[in-house]
């Protein structure tokens, strides 16, 4: 496929993983900000979309055969790898980092007050939102995701839902993702990146990598969701309702 300034970073995203490690390594929103053109975003960074482009066409050409092709593999296999790899993490992580956040606050709150004073209230309202958000893909999106599959590989058409089409929770799912990443942004820049202060204790260290990850791990999540789940999931409701 021949990449050009005028796909949006989405697309390019959710052709390979090697994609997305390329956008990471740029620091280029590939979930949440990822439906603006490869051009524009370059322009923005003042890089040469040229080189980019280079670099993402190397990354593909790369794909290693043991990467999973999400764009092809059954939508049951997708939800069921998100819930493995990612929504068991958060449920497991997101009550151990409010302990460390707890623990740094009360013995850095005061002293480090430009960096810590807002976390505590963002971190918390991710982790609310997030919990409730974990709730409403399993017990409701989830779910009509896998039986819709299953009735499209019997040739049978499902029975219109109380939520109407499948877009319509998908945009709810996606305005939350939206709020998580600002939540995400908003820590990463008062922490200017978890620059670890010099009086750093252990916990403190074990709470900015554990920030870090949690990071990386929910721009991975959203990017599935959004760039690759979400999309083919509208497409089998349409087809299954032509």
């Amino acid at each position: 496929m021949t990449i050009t300034e005028n796909q949006t970073v989405s697309e390019v995203a959710a052709l390979s993983i090697q994609a997305v490690r390329t956008f990471e390594r740029h620091n280029i929103d590939y979930c949440c900000g990822g439906k603006r053109p490869l051009g524009e975003v370059c322009r923005d960074r003042s890089l040469e979309p040229g080189v980019l482009i280079a670099e993402l066409n190397a990354a593909l050409a790369e794909t290693k055969s043991e990467d999973r092709d999400w764009n092809t593999a059954p939508l049951t296999e997708l939800v069921a790898h998100i819930n493995r790899k990612h929504h068991e993490y958060l449920k497991a992580e997101l009550p151990r980092i409010s302990e460390r956040l707890a623990k740094v606050m009360k013995v850095y709150g005061a002293q480090d007050v430009a960096t810590l004073a807002t976390l505590p209230k963002v971190y918390e309202g991710l982790r609310d939102e997030l919990e409730s958000h974990l709730a409403k893909e399993e017990q409701i999106l989830f779910p009509y995701v896998e039986r819709m599959e299953s009735f499209a590989q019997r040739g049978q058409r499902m029975a219109a839902m109380p939520f109407g089409t499948i877009g319509n929770p998908i945009h709810c799912m996606e305005a939350e993702h939206e709020d998580a990443g600002g939540a995400l942004r908003h820590m990463r820049e008062v922490t200017n990146g978890y620059a670890l202060p010099a009086h750093a204790c252990a916990t403190y260290k074990a709470l900015f990598d554990s920030l870090r990850e949690l990071e990386a791990d929910l721009h991975m999540h959203i990017h599935l969701e959004n760039n690759i789940l979400f999309p083919r999931a509208i497409a089998l409701e349409a087809k299954s309702r032509a």
